[in-house]
């Protein structure tokens, strides 16, 4: 038995039939089972939680410390910033600041709001800018009921006088949706699929198959979050990799589908082919950017572990899509897969078409043999050149800083960076990035001056505020100014500093922990610095495993391997040097420099590994084919390269269009990782698919299919049948 027949017996052979012919059963159960899905999940799922504090850091102690015994300090906060030209004194400024301060004062979320001219503190020295903190009645208060202050303070300013709200959920109130970027996604998407197919039935299954499925998977998702939290961030990050991978395995289905129908094929046996051989590596590859993604839990982080199981869960469903629901659409179309089509006139290589069977393909070469044939004649030269190119792009990794995005980093129509701008001028920039000590006490008449007078003399604090005891006498806090800001370099090292070197040498310093939405940021981008080797160890092991059980070769899959860090470690360089240095950042729509957000590096290397060693199981699955056939690997390399460019490169054109989409939304943290993840589409489609695969397996000739135990090369004499392949 052959291994096509083998297949076309197997589970997924009879899943394509039963569903090609139950196609309108199969319809009618996605539709009502997605609809049922999204409404429980979009009307009931889990909320979000942006806690990235963990469990055993410092700053986490801190702030377990403070809601145990203060009670009444829990709850968001804002912070009204105000700049008078004129002085803050001045009549007419005077009515506007109380005019301001009563609407925010009157605002049924927010607690009793303190004038600032009813205290010194809260004006500079030069009575030209002051400020205020507005306690907002509950934990559950929701960014559009804060919306209408924000617009409020906005609409105030003018005539010599800024305002500026700041504050978490001032900043979630004014950051607008995610726009249409996901929609200009799709429609990037679709031109890509109709230049590719040439027919609007043939483009509109992929889109169709992956958008039911995203729905289905981001409800899901949200389901999923009451046992694995969340944040906020994970569903735009979700719906990027569930649009991107579904359309591509719809993709490689359909193409394989119209292959099998120029072969002469019926609609039924054709979806039978296509799901047993495109189905079957489009299984495998999903199952790798799963596991891929699933390398988060080695993180150690609890938020981690839920972006890990909910874009895993989206992975799935598109992946379920693409053989259970996209063979129910095949049956409906049938042959008429190529209706609608695109005008154009025939060429000769249309009708020479590379995916055709052996027997009439014709004797000239496709470009993409071409291509591979030159690059096979100087193997050395162009393995050292891309090789190089690929480091020199790496190289900016190794400067690169973490941090999470504060307000000081938004763009600059906003109020919260007014806000931030007006108190670093007024109070210093480390006002908005306070230290918060806490520590247990024997009682309330314990001593704190010596651990406050140690952190006020320390280089780099600009002021302390006196300690205050709980009302149980059981715990103490105090606050610290630094004088740098949130996203300076030498934030991090101060905290490291007062922690490592001025607490423990203070009598009862060491039970002081160090917490505050600073230090969070800092002890999670530590983590993410000291937990990022292990999750790549991991992930590579794990794929490893998986290429080697899928190409049955050791050599191959090492190449992979290899290839995946080069193009990851390129699109970290280039990420660095447009965020971090700038460069061509405000083009991008980064309204500053800044560090790369913790979370993005860390989500990026699962997911580009996922999709990498997609393209490496859909261009290797074809070359080991024509090596079965002939046993001439660099014919192998050609022929392979030559059935999969077309598709491939739409697949990384698609990829590359819906993570672009990104730069068109407001939240500059999506903006990097989708940066990132084009940058690494399309450097391997482009450099390690093009130049490096074909390269690096000239190289290594007969060595490529290099297995312990196998005496043979797995060659097999040429069949007149196409041998099942993607």
């Amino acid at each position: 038995m052959t291994t096509e027949t083998a297949r076309e017996d197997g589970l997924l052979a009879g899943l394509a039939r039963f569903c090609h012919r139950r196609r309108r059963l199969v319809l009618l159960l996605w539709i009502a089972g997605v609809l049922a899905v999204a409404f429980a999940g979009f009307g009931f799922g889990a909320a979000s939680d942006n806690d990235f504090s963990g469990s055993g850091s410092e700053s986490a102690k801190a702030q377990k410390l403070i809601e145990r015994h203060f009670p009444e300090q829990q709850g968001d906060t804002l912070t009204l910033a105000v700049k008078a030209d004129r002085g803050i004194d001045d009549p007419a400024v005077r009515r506007k600041i109380e005019k301001v301060v009563a609407t925010l004062d009157a605002s049924p979320v927010t607690g009793p709001v303190v004038s600032p001219y009813r205290n010194p503190a809260l004006v500079t020295k030069d009575r030209r800018i002051a400020r205020t903190t507005i306690p907002l009645t509950s934990q559950n208060v929701k960014a559009s009921e804060v919306r209408p202050l924000v617009t409020a303070v906005k609409d105030a300013s003018g005539g010599g006088v800024a305002f500026g709200l700041g504050g978490d959920m001032a900043q979630k109130a004014e950051t607008p949706g995610q726009g249409p970027g996901e929609a200009v996604g799709v429609l990037a998407a679709a031109v890509i699929l109709f230049i590719a197919f040439g027919s609007l039935v043939a483009m509109g299954l992929p889109i169709v198959t992956a958008l039911m499925a995203i729905v289905g998977g981001i409800a899901l998702m949200k389901l999923v979050g009451y046992v694995f939290p969340a944040p906020d961030f994970t569903v735009v990050v979700s719906a990027l990799i569930g649009l991107g991978v579904g359309i591509d395995y719809a993709l490689f289905i359909v193409t394989r589908y119209k292959e099998a129908l120029r072969d002469g094929d019926a609609p039924e046996a054709a979806t039978v082919k296509a799901v047993t051989t495109a189905g079957h590596a489009v299984l495998f590859a999903g199952t790798t950017v799963v596991i891929a993604l699933l390398g988060l839990v080695a993180m150690g982080q609890r938020l981690m572990t839920g972006v890990a199981i909910a874009a895993s869960v989206t992975v799935l469903v598109t992946m379920v899509a693409a053989v259970t629901l996209l063979p129910a659409f095949l049956g409906f179309a049938g042959h008429r897969i190529n209706s609608l089509r695109l005008p154009r006139r025939t060429s000769r290589a249309d009708r020479h078409d590379p995916a055709r069977p052996s027997r009439t393909r014709r004797t000239r070469r496709t470009p993409a043999e071409r291509w591979a044939a030159l690059v096979q004649r100087r193997p050395w030269v162009a393995a050292v050149l891309a090789g190089t190119g690929l480091l020199v792009l790496a190289a900016p990794t190794l400067s690169m800083r973490l941090s999470l995005p504060d307000a000081s980093v938004q763009p600059h129509d906003r109020s919260s960076y007014a806000s931030y701008r007006i108190l670093s001028e007024g109070f210093g920039p480390g006002y908005g990035a306070p230290f918060v000590f806490a520590a247990p006490v024997a009682s309330k008449d314990a001593d704190l001056r010596p651990i406050v007078q140690a952190v006020a003399g320390t280089d780099g604090i600009a002021s302390v505020t006196p300690p205050q005891i709980s009302a149980d006498g059981r715990a103490a806090v105090f606050m610290a100014f630094p004088k740098t800001g949130y996203q300076d370099e030498a934030t991090p090292r101060l905290v490291h500093e007062l922690r490592d070197d001025v607490l423990p040498n203070v009598p009862g310093g060491e039970d002081v922990h160090l917490g505050g939405p600073n230090a969070v940021t800092i002890d999670f981008s530590d983590a993410v610095s000291a937990r990022l080797p292990y999750m790549i160890a991991i992930v590579l092991a794990l794929s490893l495993v998986l290429l080697v059980a899928l190409v049955r070769s050791v050599t191959i899959a090492l190449q992979a391997a290899v290839m995946n860090l080069l193009s990851i470690g390129a699109a970290y360089g280039v990420l660095v040097a447009i965020v971090q240095w700038g460069w061509l950042g405000t083009a991008l729509g980064f309204p500053t420099s800044m560090p790369v957000t913790s979370w993005v590096p860390m989500m990026m290397f699962p997911i580009l590994f996922g999709l990498s060693m997609d393209y490496e199981v859909f261009l290797i699955s074809r070359v080991r084919e024509e090596y079965v056939r002939t046993g001439e690997t660099r014919t192998a390399v050609a022929r392979g390269l030559a059935r999969t460019a077309k598709v491939i490169t739409a697949a990384a054109g698609i990829m590359i269009a819906v993570f672009t989409t990104s730069l068109l939304g407001p939240d500059v943290a999506v903006k990097q990782i989708g940066l990132g993840m084009s940058v690494a589409v399309l450097v391997d489609a482009t450099i390690v698919r093009l130049v490096l695969v074909p390269a690096v397996m000239e190289l290594c000739g007969k060595a490529n299919w290099w297995m312990p135990g196998r005496r043979t090369n797995p060659q097999a004499a040429p069949s007149p049948k196409e041998p099942a392949a993607v």
